[in-house]
């Protein structure tokens, strides 16, 4: 785009804004949805660079105004900016889906080979009476549509396998695990290692979860779970205890919070330890790894 044309979009920004009080009485410019989406067609160019450019004015789409108290807007654009791959878009994955999208991720990979079925209605918050049958990766994609238009989808239908989860995530930045087997993500990790991209990793079984972000220098799973090459389950207990609606939700949660911190540089990533969160008793117990 040509420095003309950033002017002018610039321009339209500035003159669209609007005063915002906020709650502890100081003043902001916002843009609402609208104007964003009105100067995007006008301008030919993409809701997200619009979104970006009135960021970098200092002023908020109205949409992310309840984020930047925690992210500043520098750490809004840093969002905007980056490509963030969910494998998985089942009870973790599609919970962790609809947070980046509503937190502005601006580039959401989804990649799921699985579609929708009435076991799922109890946990899966893309799962509908209405889309049973339906590919998880599509119904998901257009569940970020409707939440957030400013934001990228590239879906998916592929089971992701160790032969092929280097070239599914090669543009993320971050890689979510929303998976339910413990094959298919150390093939995520191996391939997030091999592209140099921090992995969080999550899992539920009944009331309990566990959550760790692995970068690429750090033991990862094999610290919980050994060698790669020993004999390993496929599934976990969850397979006994089910997975109640609140256990997936608690944990995506905190994984898209690992996510923020880490492309925002806000907080400290949870690396070379887990987290043990035991919702029936109400405790979060941590278990350090070593480096």
């Amino acid at each position: 785009m040509s420095s003309t044309d950033s002017k002018a979009i610039n321009r339209l920004i500035a003159d669209s804004a609007e005063a915002h009080v906020a709650p502890d009485g100081g003043t902001c410019r916002v843009i609402a949805i609208g104007m964003t989406a009105s100067i995007a067609i006008s301008q030919r160019v993409p809701p997200r660079q619009v979104e970006i450019a009135a960021l970098e004015q200092g002023i908020v789409p109205r949409r992310y105004l309840r984020n930047i108290g925690t992210i500043g807007l520098a750490g809004q654009i840093r969002l905007l900016r980056s490509t963030v791959a969910v494998v998985g878009a089942g009870g973790l994955g599609g919970t962790a889906i609809e947070l980046l999208a509503r937190q502005g991720v601006g580039h959401i990979i989804i990649i799921d080979d699985d579609s929708f079925a009435e076991q799922d209605l109890n946990r899966q918050i893309m799962a509908s009476e209405g889309n049973l049958g339906t590919y998880k990766a599509d119904a998901a994609a257009i569940r970020v549509a409707e939440t957030n238009s400013s934001v990228v989808v590239t879906s998916f239908r592929d089971r992701l396998t160790g032969e092929n989860a280097h070239s599914l995530l090669t543009s993320a930045s971050v890689t979510v695990d929303g998976l339910d087997n413990l094959p298919s993500r150390l093939a995520v990790e191996q391939a997030c290692r091999q592209l140099a991209i921090p992995y969080v990793y999550g899992a539920i079984a009944g009331f309990s979860g566990q959550l760790m972000t692995i970068f690429p220098e750090d033991p990862g799973l094999s610290a919980i779970y050994g060698s790669a090459s020993a004999t390993l389950p496929q599934r976990g207990i969850e397979t006994r205890t089910g997975n109640p609606p609140t256990t997936p939700a608690l944990i995506a949660a905190l994984q898209v919070q690992e996510v923020v911190k880490i492309i925002t540089g806000s907080g400290q990533a949870v690396r070379n330890r887990i987290l043990i969160v035991d919702a029936r008793e109400g405790t979060i117990d941590r278990i350090d790894l070593g480096e």
